[in-house]
C-alpha cells in the first residue's frame, strides 16, 4: 500500500534533502557517497515517522501517513480475529511501533529484534504460535526475522519500511508462509 506523507513529514523530508544536498555538493568521492547514504537513511526514517528521525518520542498517529495506514490495516486484521507480523529494519522504529500498538490495542505487543536473548526469542515465537491469548501482533526486526523462524500463525505480513534488498523481505515474509 502507498500512503501519503503528512504535512510535517513532507516539510521535514524537504529539509533533509536541502541540508544533505549542501553537504553532498561540497564533498568529494567517498565522503560524497557517505553523505548520500546518510541522506537516504534519514529520508527512510522521515517516511516512517517524524519521531523516528527527530527522536522526539511523540508517536502521534497524525504525524505519519505510513503509521496511519499500517494502523488501519491492523485494525481490520484484529477485527476479523487474525494475526499479523510487522517487520521493520530499524530497532528504534520497532520500539516506537511497539509503544503505539500497545497504547492503541491495550495489549503487550512483543518486539523480536537482534538484541532479544535466545530464551526470550524462543518464548515469544512459541507464544505467538501456540497461545490462544497471545498478542495478535508480533513486531520483528527484519534481520532477526530473516532466518530460523516459523511464524505460520500469522495471516498477514506488513513490511513497515522497505529493505534495500527485496530478497531479504521475501525471506522474512516466508516466515509466515512456511509449511513444516
Amino acid at each position: 500500500d502507498y500512503s501519503p506523507l503528512s504535512p510535517e513529514q513532507a516539510a521535514l523530508y524537504q529539509r533533509v534533502v536541502d541540508e544533505a544536498m549542501e553537504r553532498i555538493g561540497s564533498a568529494q568521492d567517498i565522503e560524497r557517497r557517505g553523505h548520500v547514504l546518510a541522506m537516504l537513511t534519514a529520508l527512510k526514517q522521515v517516511c516512517n515517522h517524524p519521531a523516528h528521525y527527530l527522536a522526539d518520542g511523540e508517536i502521534d498517529l497524525r504525524r505519519s501517513g505510513k503509521l496511519q495506514r499500517c494502523t488501519e490495516i491492523l485494525d481490520t486484521v484484529l477485527e476479523i480475529g487474525e494475526r499479523a507480523l510487522v517487520f521493520t529494519q530499524f530497532k528504534k522504529m520497532g520500539v516506537l511501533l511497539q509503544q503505539h500498538f500497545e497504547e492503541r490495542y491495550e495489549d503487550e505487543i512483543p518486539f523480536l529484534h537482534g538484541g532479544t536473548p535466545a530464551t526470550r526469542r524462543e518464548e515469544m515465537v512459541r507464544s505467538f504460535q501456540e497461545d490462544a491469548d497471545a498478542a495478535p501482533i508480533l513486531i520483528v526486526s527484519l534481520r532477526a526475522g530473516g532466518t530460523g523462524l516459523n511464524l505460520t500463525r500469522a495471516t498477514h505480513v506488513i513490511h513497515f519500511d522497505r529493505w534495500w534488498n527485496p530478497a531479504v523481505e521475501d525471506q522474512a515474509t516466508d516466515r509466515a508462509y512456511r509449511i513444516g
